[in-house]
């Protein structure tokens, strides 16, 4: 199997690139985030491969980090979720943004990827729930208190503090960063009024 690829770019394609490992080249199909972070043709690149090897097929599907080939691995454990829909929800997130999106259970954020309608946007933010804080990357300091809000279970001043902040027009996910920013910054125990206004201090910044 192959497991990373380090070459040069011989062409960039809508879904794919060429890339030319010492004179054999290799196509490798790409999210359009990805593609969109290259180089240009004749560039290095580094890209982390998952071989998807069938009967009838042998598919190279590359990546920047192997955090994202870890999604396209996880989003296909999802009921109707194959390499295409895991590309798109790739190209629309990031590793971080996605695992937020579940840890919060917006399905209305994953759905924003072609191709990925209301039923299965729900079964990718069930279904993936307790996977999402191991896979949080960057986003993993947060995710805690966004699982506890996405489940319901959040404390009433730090749920009625992101519900008012979602409210003034800030996604939940920025209301969410803003009060976890908030609690740390010496509002733990306080009231959802002080969590709002050290929140509103955090999205000033």
């Amino acid at each position: 199997m192959i497991g990373k690829l380090k070459g040069t770019i011989d062409e960039i394609g809508d879904d794919y690139v060429l890339v030319d490992v010492h004179g054999v080249c290799y196509e490798v199909f790409c999210s359009s985030r990805v593609l969109s972070k290259m180089g240009s043709v004749g560039e290095a690149v580094v890209l982390f491969i998952e071989t998807y090897v069938r009967e009838d097929q042998f598919k190279l599907f590359g990546f920047l980090t192997a955090l994202e080939r870890e999604w396209f691995n996880l989003l296909q454990s999802v009921q109707g979720v194959g390499a295409k829909v895991a590309l798109a929800v790739l190209s629309t997130l990031t590793p971080s943004e996605l695992a937020n999106a579940i840890a919060l259970q917006d399905k209305t954020t994953v759905s924003r990827a072609p191709g990925v309608g209301p039923k299965v946007a729900v079964r990718i933010v069930t279904e993936l729930k307790n996977k999402a804080p191991a896979f949080a990357g960057e986003a993993s300091g947060n995710i805690g208190l966004k699982q506890e809000l996405g489940e319901g279970v959040a404390a009433a001043p730090v749920a009625d503090a992101v519900s008012a902040l979602t409210n003034l027009g800030y996604s939940r996910d920025q209301a969410a960063n803003a009060v976890a920013a908030a609690l740390k910054n010496g509002g733990e125990g306080g009231d959802s009024a002080r969590l709002i206004r050290l929140g509103l201090k955090e999205l000033a910044r």
